[in-house]
């Protein structure tokens, strides 16, 4: 049996030790309650969360919400983003602002089923094919999730494996 006095996960885990700080942000894009829970929960993980909502009115409700918004000129390489509304008519773009910056991951929810409404705005835009590459969808982990909050558990499930390298993924 491991000690948690001598795996350093272990003590994590029994919380006989602080987990190590992490240098990852993670920014829902839109005001929503899948935004909601992904920011609460991805605290909880370790990221510092933040929200784009080019929306005055949605953005002012968030604040007051308690939710902390930036601008897509604010988003650096520890940022993970994750567009939660595909309907918005702002997404595309807010989505070719965020591929201008160097961000680490890029992913828009979405049903696989149904036609990638992204691909369009991007396209129409001007938006390089490569660059349009580098969305991802369907994201998080395929775990049957339908509520806000599991939408949120899967999305984070997802990043955390590729934050540690384990193979959770995005593949479906």
């Amino acid at each position: 049996m491991t000690r948690p006095d001598v795996d350093p996960a272990c003590a994590v885990a029994h919380g006989s030790a602080e987990p190590p700080t992490r240098d990852r942000t993670l920014v829902a894009v839109f005001a929503s309650p899948v935004a909601d829970h992904l920011l609460h929960f991805g605290r909880d993980l370790g990221f510092r969360p933040l929200l784009v909502e080019p929306d005055p009115e949605r953005a002012g409700a968030a604040r007051e919400a308690g939710a902390t918004l930036v601008d897509v000129a604010e988003l650096d390489a520890t940022a993970d983003v994750v567009v939660t509304d595909h309907h918005r008519v702002e997404l595309g773009p807010v989505l070719r602002d965020v591929l201008a910056r160097p961000v680490r991951w890029i992913g828009v929810m979405g049903n696989p089923r149904h036609p990638a409404p992204h691909v369009a705005a991007l396209t129409e835009l001007g938006v390089a094919e490569a660059d349009i590459a580098r969305v991802h969808r369907p994201i998080g982990l395929n775990i049957g999730s339908r509520t806000p909050p599991e939408i949120a558990v899967a999305t984070l499930a997802g990043l955390l494996a590729d934050r540690n390298n384990r193979p959770g993924g995005f593949e479906f």
